[in-house]
């Protein structure tokens, strides 16, 4: 399966919990806080509105890969990030970028190694 097919059989991230304008990681940029380990930078911003679900947006420079890979791992990250919603504060906006050998290293180790990076990052920003 390809294309939209494939797609409408995985569990996607719904629109409205995902940072997509430039305005509003500007503001997660500008007005929140960060943490940051060897491969990941986690930036969040508590939302003015009572907001309920976390919002997540994901940078990863072009400098850190092609376009194949940076779109894949986008989609690792988000899924692993949806896995575990019920560990991050709601209320917030999240900006999570990807540093360089992110991509290399999780295609060599797999996703659990991947899961660990980001847990690490959620569990610096949750002590900050």
């Amino acid at each position: 399966q390809r294309g939209g097919a494939a797609a409408s059989t995985l569990q996607r991230m719904h629109r409205r919990y995902r940072l997509t304008r430039s305005q509003d990681f500007d503001t997660v940029y500008r007005r929140g806080r960060s943490v940051s380990t060897r491969y990941l930078v986690l930036h969040w911003f508590t939302r003015e509105e009572d907001g309920d679900e976390p919002r997540l947006g994901l940078a990863v420079p072009k400098s850190t890969g092609t376009a194949v890979a940076r779109n894949r791992i986008k989609r690792r990250l988000r899924e692993l990030w949806r896995a575990r919603l019920d560990r991050i504060p709601s209320g917030r906006d999240y900006v999570l970028v990807v540093r360089e050998g992110l991509i290399e290293a999780a295609e060599a180790r797999g996703a659990d190694w991947l899961g660990e990076r980001l847990d690490e990052v959620l569990g610096k920003a949750a002590g900050a």
